[in-house]
């Protein structure tokens, strides 16, 4: 099976599910009846991707004449938060990205730091849990190489991404996080992207910086990055799944 209809066979499965839950790009399902459903399949669908694919292979790229001209937003498309806005306002001049948790050095990355960081630009497809794609050019540094410079501890199995927006009333229990695990980390598409199509990421696609994971779903992709923790595991993080989505019932593991 070729990687692109691998691609689209795994995605007309996870979006035959569709049905259950309400967008996981716009708003909040906690849904009883689809959150049972989507836990007892999630097993069986990580499983499957999992043997569809190989976790080190390369997204597609693109060419520039490919790039979407209007690449939509998925998730939040602004930030409340009172420490984000004065950051923003002030062009993320004195912004600084953590990188701790179980690492031997914890980092306080300025976007200076990211932009002279080894890095790279790709053109890729972003694939919403929606069914709506779009493609751009994405640019930033690449995380494999920041995580050396941190120096993950021997028991460090996963990223938690701590973002500033939030998708509900409660700054706490409806912040918005996401986690990958070492083999997506040092894949070597993934970004901490600054720049999209040649110009400073902008405020509704995730400033100052925004994680691009071009194996995953969308929801994978955490935006306004404020903080990377190294963990062992997530049973001391929120809801202990890894992420807001995955908290509500969506998979941990969205690859493509």
């Amino acid at each position: 099976m070729s990687d692109l209809n691998r691609r689209g066979w795994l995605r007309a499965a996870g979006l035959g599910l569709s049905g259950l839950w309400l967008s996981a790009c716009d708003r909040v399902n906690e849904s009883p009846a689809a959150t049972a459903v989507l836990s007892s399949a999630e097993g069986l669908t990580r499983r499957v991707q999992r043997l569809a694919t190989d976790r080190k292979a390369l997204a597609r790229e693109f060419s520039p004449a490919d790039i979407s001209p209007d690449f939509r937003a998925n998730g939040s498309t602004s930030v409340a938060d009172a420490d984000y806005l004065q950051h923003q306002a002030n062009g993320f001049a004195d912004w600084k990205l953590v990188v701790d948790g179980l690492v031997e050095r914890p980092l306080a990355l300025s976007l200076a730091d990211l932009r002279s960081a080894p890095g790279r630009s790709q053109i890729t497809r972003h694939d919403c849990v929606e069914g709506w794609s779009s493609i751009g050019k994405w640019t930033g540094a690449s995380l494999g190489p920041i995580l050396d410079r941190a120096g993950l501890k021997p028991n460090a199995r996963y990223l938690v991404f701590h973002c500033a927006d939030t998708l509900g009333p409660d700054p706490v229990r409806d912040g918005y996080y996401e986690s990958i695990d070492l083999i997506d980390a040092y894949h070597p598409q993934t970004l901490l992207a600054y720049a999209m199509n040649e110009e400073p990421l902008p405020v509704k696609h995730g400033a100052p910086v925004r994680l691009r994971v071009e194996r995953q779903l969308g929801y994978k992709h955490a935006k306004y990055v404020m903080r990377i923790e190294a963990v062992e595991s997530f049973d001391q993080i929120r809801g202990g799944k890894g992420g807001f989505w995955e908290d509500r019932g969506y998979e941990w593991y969205a690859g493509i």
